[in-house]
Order: structure tokens, then sequence, then C-alpha cells
């Protein structure tokens, strides 16, 4: 999923005459929101996704007679982590700038509440899922608004001809386009069976064990899946639990089937792996998909992308959404949350979908079935179930539900992926709950 393009600044200015009449924008204090706002994007690895929201805040910009700049930031070598800590010093930067998952928590303190927004994005688009309110939300109040650019699911994206013919299993009958999953038997004893059958075959799931989001983010489902936490949502230790140990040996098993260098993953390697055609299954939002259908489209072709195998405590998918936050120091509050009102709105976001090629999520419940899914491909109906439509798994984040400064913690040292191959390398399990648990205590401490 990684972005080649430089950070640039783009100038948008508005001189269309004022309009007659409004659209709803209730936190303009007058009829048309006067001055300046700056915005920060993340910039999207899609060609032409960038222009689809610079032509949205033209759009806006224009009623509202508001002069905007807007740059597009890079997630390559941190630039926008960078960007957002570097303004939280100086007190001083955009108007709104695009956070990814655990940052608006990272920077609560410096952040405009946005309850006035959420109350009425929720009750027009629906209510959003449980790790929106966890990640978005700190003391009761929301500290930012979800964005549909960037968000993401990590689901498994899989071969239809490589899992018939190795593993038995017909995907696209478990996941049928434009109906509810059928896939009661997607579980992570067939999910186990079917990356052996495939390893045996020469055509390994290609599943990172790295210290990357990927490789962190598809070991949190499954430990979730058995109900493995390693702290709970009290703040108390739970690393030596009954639940932790049968997560960890279940990914243990699983990981002998994946490529011998997994642990040496990064979050371009399982997206090379499939679009190289040696393997039967990756999680990954469309991205590995969308350059396979530029890139080899032989392999595109008989891509699906559907949920996660269930496990003995449900059905957990990796989901990490984008935020728009304001910061409390900025300039033009009012007009910043006008725009994020209008980014928000139904036809926007499926401007904002379609621009993506349905990569991009947003995150309240009445906007998971726009029909950029439902007629995407080859094969046509290969995103149908990305968004998770019919609300079959829970959208979840590697670490939670432990208080989220700790989770993050536990997320970015990738506490849980290193256990994996700590054991799959030969420690004992005893030995690497100790350090497991070692580890944790010292986030609990800071």
């Amino acid at each position: 999923m990684a972005d080649n393009k430089l950070t640039r600044r783009r100038f948008v200015a508005t001189t269309a005459a004022a309009s007659a009449t409004m659209i709803a924008a209730p936190f303009v204090r007058t009829a048309h929101a006067a001055g300046k706002l700056a915005i920060g994007f993340w910039d999207h690895w899609v060609p032409g996704a960038n222009k689809a929201s610079e032509t949205l805040v033209n759009e806006w910009a224009a009623k509202e007679k508001v002069e905007v700049t807007i740059d597009y930031i890079a997630s390559q070598g941190s630039k926008n982590l960078l960007t957002i800590a570097a303004e939280a010093q100086a007190r001083s930067g955009h108007d709104i700038l695009a956070m990814p998952t655990w940052w608006p928590q990272d920077q609560a303190r410096n952040l405009e509440p946005v309850d006035d927004i959420m109350a009425q994005l929720i009750t027009q688009n629906g209510a959003v899922n449980g790790t929106v309110e966890y990640l978005g939300k700190a003391g009761g109040q929301w500290l930012a608004v979800p964005a549909t650019i960037g968000s993401q699911i990590k689901g498994p994206c899989s071969r239809i001809d490589l899992l018939k013919q190795h593993a038995g299993i017909d995907i696209q009958a478990m996941y049928p386009a434009g109906s509810p999953p059928k896939a009661e038997g997607w579980t992570t004893d067939t999910y186990l069976k079917a990356a052996e059958a495939c390893h045996k075959a020469g055509v390994p799931f290609g599943i990172g064990l790295g210290q990357t989001s990927d490789s962190v983010d598809t070991a949190g489902a499954f430990f979730q899946s058995f109900g493995a936490e390693l702290v709970n949502a009290k703040g108390d230790l739970t690393v030596k639990t009954d639940a932790v140990k049968q997560a960890l040996d279940y990914c243990k098993r699983a990981a002998a089937f994946y490529p011998p260098d997994a642990p040496a993953w990064d979050d371009a390697s399982n997206n090379k792996w499939l679009v190289s055609g040696k393997g039967a299954l990756i999680m990954n939002p469309p991205s590995a998909w969308a350059v396979a259908k530029r890139d080899a489209p032989q392999v595109a072709e008989q891509c699906w992308t559907h949920g996660f195998p269930a496990g003995p405590k449900g059905r957990y998918a990796p989901f990490l959404p984008y935020f728009w936050g304001t910061w409390n120091f900025g300039k033009n509050k009012s007009a910043a949350k006008s725009l994020l009102m209008h980014l928000s709105q139904p036809a926007a976001v499926e401007q904002l979908v379609a621009a993506s090629g349905g990569y991009d999520l947003p995150s309240f419940a009445n906007l998971t079935t726009l029909k950029t899914w439902a007629e995407e491909g080859p094969p046509k109906g290969t995103l149908y179930h990305y968004p998770n439509p019919h609300n079959h798994q829970t959208l979840s984040i590697a670490a939670a539900p432990a208080p989220p400064k700790i989770a993050f913690q536990i997320y970015t040292q990738a506490i849980q992926t290193k256990m994996i191959v700590r054991h799959l390398q030969g420690e004992p399990m005893e030995k690497t709950l100790a350090w497991a648990e070692s580890e944790v205590e010292g986030f609990l401490r800071t």
C-alpha cells in the first residue's frame, strides 16, 4: 500500500458569486464564512483520488466564499505523522488534518471536540462501528470525524481458482456477490486446513509476521477471534490467560504454512506476493488487487475479497479508520466543521469511494452498499463483501479493548506478531508469555 508521490501543495482560489440559497452549513456564522482554511489530506496512492477530494473542497469553497489551501501529505516516510507532531508542538498549522487510526487519541488534548458534527452525521448516515468509537472518542467526546479517505478493512483477498483446486473451497459460493454470506463453514479450523493444503501445493497463504501494520492487524484479528486480550478494557494485565495461550498456539500452527521469510515481511510484501501469482490468499484492502488488475490481469480476474474466518469467540476483521481532526488552536473552526459536514454527505462519500476504486470506506452503517463495490471487477462483484455490507463480522483493531494509550504501545511494538515468531522459532510458550507480560507491564507503568 506504499504511495510514491511526493507531498504537494495546491491552491484553490474561489471567486464564484454568492449563492442565493445556502446548502445547510450550521457551523458558518454568517451567510458566507469568509476567510482562509488550510487542509492537510492524506496523499492517496490511487491515481486520480486526490482530484475527487479537491473537487469537493472547491465545490464547498465556492459556495461559502472561503479561500482554501490543500496539502496532500504522503504517509511514505511517515511524513503525515511528522506533520501531526510538528503542528501539535508549534500549535500552528492546518485547520483540518487527516490522522490515521491512533493519532486522534494521541492528540486528544489538542483537538477541537466535534460532538456537534457527529450527532448530525450519525442521525443522517447511521451508526459508526465500535472501533471508530474506540479510536475517535475520549472522555465521552468525539475527537475527530471518521474520514472516508484512507479508511480500510484488511480482510482476506483469495485466489478463487487456487482455493478451489487445492483446498476444495468455493469462496464465491461462501461469499456470493449481491447476497449475504453463506460462510458458516469459513472458520479458523477451515483456514488452517486450507493454509496447509495450499502450502503443500506450492502456493502458500501470504501472511506476514513482521512488525508493520499489515502483519500486526492480521495477528490482532486472530487473537480476538479466540477472545485473547493482552490487557483488558479495565487496564488489567491478561497475558497468561487460557484464551491467549489458545490464540498463540493456533497462530504458531498456521504460521508453519506461511512463507519462510514471513517474519521479515513489510506492508508491501503481501501485495507483491499476490500480484506475482505465488500465493492463494493474503490479508489486505483492495490495493493488491488493483495493482494486479494493472500489472497481472490474469491474477486479478481470479481474486475475491471476503470475510475473515470465524474463531471460537467470533468473526473479527481488521479495520483501520482514518480521521479528520481540527486543532483547538485553529483559526477558522466554524468553516472547518462546515467543510467536514460537506465531505461526509452521502453524495460526497460516493464520489470519494468511486475515485478510489472502492478502496476507501465510510464508517457509517448506511453507506456500506454503494454501487462501486457491487460493480468493480474483474471479476464483477469481487469487492461486494469488502465493506461488510451485511454486518457479517466485527470490525476491530489489534490490541483492543485495552485502554487506547496502552493498546497503541502494544500495536506499534508489534507484541502479538513477535509472540508468534518467538514461539514459532522454538521458544516454549511459557517463556514467550513471560516475555510478553514483561513488555506490556512496561507500557502500563508509562
